[in-house]
């Protein structure tokens, strides 16, 4: 599996940071929280309450997808959380890269407000989990490159299908 990028996208709550953490530990890959990756000017304004747009996630985005061109560039396998909610936004990403596959973890609103509102000390409100739903473009079958995971169900039910939705697709 080297040279590859998986990137785990989905909406705020949707399991995306832990489950690609244990997703790059199962299958030897590097681990890139893709918030790491925001300009100082994102995390600023995101520090303040101040929601970025699109402008603003273009130079972040543009990080992704240099982080995934060198890891295929030195043949190393990379597990990297990215909400990557808008189609614009994944292709960006795929922008001159063959090697990345995005796994979308996928919920309904339903659940993912319960499991945010269980957490403790998210940045991420539970008010603002509407606007996520409403920015969120599901992936379509046209995406090819697009893993499908459902979050229903415990840590290690949802990590055991997306093990396996990975290892069918290599």
């Amino acid at each position: 599996m080297s040279g590859k990028s998986y990137v785990v996208m989905g909406v705020s709550s949707s399991g995306k940071s832990s489950i690609g953490e244990a997703l790059a530990k199962a299958i030897g890959a590097k681990f890139i929280d893709g918030d790491d990756l925001h300009p100082r000017a994102n995390i600023v304004k995101m520090g303040g309450g101040t929601p970025l747009n699109d402008d603003d996630r273009a130079p972040w985005l543009e990080r992704i997808n240099d982080a995934v061109f060198a890891v295929d560039r030195k043949n190393e396998t990379a597990v990297i959380v990215c909400s990557a909610l808008k189609r614009r936004y994944r292709d960006r990403i795929r922008q001159d890269n063959d090697k990345v596959t995005f796994i979308f973890m996928e919920g309904s609103y339903e659940l993912i407000l319960a499991r945010m509102q269980a957490r403790q000390g998210h940045y991420q409100k539970a008010g603002m989990l509407q606007s996520q739903f409403d920015a969120l473009e599901v992936p379509t079958d046209d995406e090819s490159d697009v893993l499908r995971v459902s979050i229903d169900g415990d840590f290690e039910s949802v990590l055991a299908r997306t093990l396996a939705v990975v290892r069918a697709a290599v």
